[in-house]
């Protein structure tokens, strides 16, 4: 992330810049304290997936310690991802690389929403969200999944500032053409010095908060992604221990011209899904094989490939109906390795997958360049790759 240029220019000496001994500004001291932050936002997580692979280990017999300790694995792994994302998404905003995909939702939808992506955190510390919300809908014309990706940040602060069994406020006013929605909680408040300072990048950055040490980007997002939307947000606290509030305020549409018809949900889960013959390479040993594995065992039958040069080698004898292909591998990338697997006789007909921990939007228009159908940004959701392939491939057969 490129943000020692922005810093600097907050700085009162333009020769002086972040990392570099002498007077620093306060933009510099954020940045200071960021990477010891960042390495330990990382190591909570990593730590405790470190503990539950060895608890599986010792509990081979034991399937329900084993089972405990793999969801352990999977909320780490969930909280990693979401971090991860966060920190390039305000990389994205603070270049103007993020783009909003507006429609008119309703404002309870979302907030349902952010709600699901909270309910583990909430229910681990058995917490309950009480919810006051006016009988008409609130429309506004946003991006669904950013604007949920507001509150959900919003109630996940709450619930994670909070104690065990605290009652969480959302409360929703329409106020003339605006709604406002207050999301309050009883945790540990913000001191009056820091009320000013919550919504600016690395201003959580601070080890003096101890256990509630953070980022600084959460909130950041927050404020920008509801600027995107012509919003405002604000904060409120009377100080340490008295809780805190963020109040997010959006214009309103008018309801009269809002299509409140919606979609009849569709549920593919139980449905029967097509197998394939599906090629892996990753020159990652361990993420092809657990890939391969896991798709074995859905039914699909799998070969795996560790570099571009091998891939080619089993395509021409294993003819893959579909190809997962990771950009950075040796001898042949992945581009190059797509591009010469569509020269080959049925090579037009493969379905290809590009994975890469890449996921600027360049990368991806690169990617269809060199003729991949979907773009999967590792760690790839075994959830959401069984439904593009259940989707892709049944298209395929109509």
């Amino acid at each position: 992330m490129s943000l020692s240029v922005e810093a600097a220019s907050e700085c009162r000496r333009a020769d002086t810049l972040p990392f570099t001994d002498g007077p620093h500004c306060e933009a510099d001291r954020r940045q200071e304290e960021f990477l010891p932050a960042l390495a330990h936002a990382l190591r909570n997580p990593l730590a405790s997936i470190r503990s539950a692979v060895q608890i599986m280990r010792m509990s081979e017999s034991d399937r329900a310690t084993a089972s405990a300790a793999c969801t352990m694995i999977e909320r780490q792994l969930t909280h990693l991802v979401q971090f991860i994302d966060e920190l390039l998404d305000v990389s994205r905003l603070t270049h103007g690389k993020l783009d909003l995909r507006r429609a008119r939702v309703d404002l309870a939808t979302v907030l349902q929403i952010a709600m699901e992506a909270n309910r583990p955190l909430l229910e681990s510390k058995q917490q309950h969200v009480k919810v006051e919300w006016p009988l008409q809908p609130l429309y506004v014309e946003a991006d669904m999944t950013r604007l949920a990706q507001v509150f959900s940040n919003l109630l996940n602060n709450a619930a994670k500032y909070s104690d065990s069994q605290a009652v969480i406020s959302v409360r929703a006013v329409r106020e003339a053409t605006c709604a406002t929605v207050t999301i309050a909680d009883p945790g540990i408040g913000i001191e009056p010095e820091m009320l000013a300072l919550v919504f600016d990048q690395f201003a959580q950055a601070d080890r003096s908060q101890g256990a509630h040490v953070g980022l600084g980007i959460g909130l950041t997002l927050v404020k920008r992604l509801v600027e995107l939307h012509g919003g405002t947000v604000s904060a409120h606290s009377e100080g340490s221990g008295t809780g805190s509030s963020f109040s997010v305020r959006l214009a309103l549409l008018d309801a009269m011209d809002v299509n409140t018809s919606l979609p009849a949900p569709t549920n593919t889960l139980g449905n029967a899904h097509p197998h394939a013959r599906i090629l892996i390479a990753d020159d990652n040993r361990d993420a092809a094989r657990s890939l391969a594995l896991m798709l074995s065992m859905e039914g699909h039958e799998v070969r795996a490939a560790y570099d571009g040069v091998e891939a080619l080698r089993i395509a021409d004898e294993f003819r893959p109906q579909v190809a997962l292909l990771d950009i950075g591998m040796p001898k042949l990338d992945g581009y190059e390795t797509a591009r010469r697997l569509r020269q080959r006789p049925g090579g037009e007909s493969v379905l290809l997958f590009a994975q890469t921990g890449w996921g600027q939007e360049e990368d991806k228009q690169r990617a269809r360049q060199a003729g991949f159908d979907s773009y999967l940004v590792k760690p790839l959701d075994p959830d959401t790759l069984n439904q593009l392939l259940s989707q892709t491939l049944e298209s395929r057969q109509n």
